[in-house]
């Protein structure tokens, strides 16, 4: 089975705010990340920090939302990402930044095409100009109990998604040129112009 999943529980210090809570039109960034998934009709876990936790739960059901594992001595989106494969270990995770709020249900299912009909990886990974766009992309369970183990033993050299897919049998999905502004991601408030 797989799993969505939300990631939101970044610090949001060059924007000053909380991402995730942010609106596009009338939905916040995470519920439009939510929709985005919805192409599974599986309902999306949002990964959030401990700090994040009481607002988030007055948006969403509290058993859809994990909070960083405090055992992970990790930072950023891999904390994220761990911190649900160990709640649902068995679990392939589709995962979806949300400060990606442009990405589209076509991307989602182009992403999820490629992983059925090229079984055997361990992570599914969209690429611009060859370089990983990890945080729209499917990791296996098989790859992230590896990744976990390296953690655990020590040998985990660097905490970026990008060394982790370096360090799994990855399949790479060159983003189509009409769909490389779903892949935009905002940082700060003077990267909103246009939005």
């Amino acid at each position: 089975m797989m799993q969505p999943v939300v990631l939101c529980g970044g610090q949001s210090s060059r924007m000053g705010s909380d991402k995730g809570l942010l609106l596009l039109e009338a939905d916040t960034w995470v519920q439009t990340s939510v929709e985005c998934l919805s192409v599974l009709e599986t309902p999306s876990l949002i990964s959030v920090n401990e700090t994040q936790f009481n607002t988030y739960r007055n948006i969403f059901r509290e058993e859809l939302l994990v909070v960083d594992n405090d055992s992970l001595q990790l930072k950023g989106p891999l904390k994220g990402v761990l911190s649900i494969h160990i709640s649902r270990p068995s679990e392939d995770l589709l995962v979806l930044a949300c400060d990606m709020p442009l990405m589209t249900r076509n991307t989602i299912i182009l992403l999820i095409n490629s992983y059925k009909e090229n079984p055997g990886y361990d992570a599914y990974v969209f690429t611009n100009n060859e370089l990983p766009e990890p945080l729209c992309a499917i990791y296996t369970a098989k790859g992230l109990s590896a990744i976990h183990e390296e953690f655990l033993q020590g040998k985990l050299l660097k905490h970026s998604m990008k060394y982790m897919i370096e360090q799994l049998r990855s399949f790479f999905i060159p983003i189509p040129k009409e769909q490389l502004n779903d892949f935009r991601n905002f940082n700060a408030h003077s990267e909103l112009n246009g939005l």
